[in-house]
């Protein structure tokens, strides 16, 4: 069996596959003309969905597509084939998501960047910092990212609401309620952190009309994708001083140009999606799972379902 590997860290996994599965028969490679010249003999891909989605557009198919990120946004353009099995990569991203929003929690708490501006000024800076322990953190998007990173912020005594597609009860939320409870829970809440997908009903979600039910003493944490956010919108309100800051680790546009209003809104840090980056070990260990999964003809972890769009 043949696959392919379009990957920038193409050999580190091939190195991961060939220990664990020496029957593969493997063809890597980051170079878009190379990946054209062995699609057609491999059944199986693994990869970037942006390199891969050109071989589509190019006229290949796979008999299945593992994608090494959680989103897989350019395969789901509409002028490519949906006749293939897809999956997304799941359960590999909890613990690195999770630290990223809890380093960015605490760095708010403990007023790091405002210590970081006055160092820079020479002026002392004796402001006592706050706890996190009571602090209300609305995660938006309740999913297997979602649930880890309420897993981890716990111990620290926040109280955690959820927002998924339906409401359901799910430790250790206090509540996940349906997205039409959005605007009522997000005006109580001290941390938002957006976590979904990108579709078409997740699309411009954060808005003048959202951004403005937020305290002002509130902060927006959009880890999940750039589309949820109205740009405008965003800036406008921190620049009104209805938000205490906002982190935006992934935007519409990336990398972002040159004279984007992100670059100077005040309070904004962009982290240039990098809040949990694919780890290939782990990434090799669910495509192993997944091959054996479809050797045997089930369901696949993360299969995704082409209507709902994840």
């Amino acid at each position: 069996m043949h696959l392919l590997i379009a990957e920038g860290a193409h050999t580190t996994y091939a190195e991961l596959l060939r220990q664990a599965a020496p029957e593969l028969e493997l063809r890597g490679s980051a170079d878009p003309a190379e990946l054209a010249r062995w699609a057609d003999g491999c059944p199986l891909w693994l990869g970037q969905p942006d390199l891969l989605a050109a071989l589509l557009a190019a006229g290949h198919r796979p008999q299945w597509l593992q994608s090494t990120w959680a989103g897989i946004t350019p395969l789901l353009a509409p002028e490519l084939p949906r006749d293939y099995r897809l999956s997304r990569a799941v359960g590999i991203f909890g613990q690195v998501m999770a630290e990223y929003v809890l380093g960015h929690l605490l760095a708010h708490e403990r007023r790091l960047f405002a210590r970081q501006a006055a160092q820079a000024e020479q002026r002392w800076d004796s402001s006592l910092p706050r706890s996190l322990a009571g602090r209300r953190v609305l995660i938006v998007g309740c999913g297997d990212i979602g649930q880890s990173v309420a897993q981890f912020l716990a111990p620290f005594g926040v109280e955690l609401f959820g927002v998924a597609s339906q409401a359901r009860e799910l430790a250790p939320f206090v509540a996940v309620a349906g997205m039409e409870a959005l605007p009522r829970l997000a005006a109580d809440a001290d941390y938002l952190v957006n976590l979904l997908p990108d579709t078409p009903a997740t699309r411009d979600v954060y808005d003048a009309a959202l951004l403005g039910r937020l305290k002002p003493s509130a902060v927006l944490i959009n880890a999940g994708r750039g589309a949820a956010v109205v740009d405008a919108d965003l800036v406008a309100a921190l620049q009104r001083g209805r938000l205490a800051g906002a982190v935006i680790d992934v935007c519409r546009q990336e990398p972002l140009p040159a004279g984007h209003p992100f670059w100077t809104a005040p309070r904004l840090l962009l982290t240039g999606h990098s809040s949990a980056p694919t780890d290939p070990r782990l990434m090799a260990r669910l495509f192993l799972d997944n091959l054996k999964r479809w050797r045997g003809g089930q369901a696949l972890r993360g299969q995704v379902d082409f209507i709902r769009g994840y």
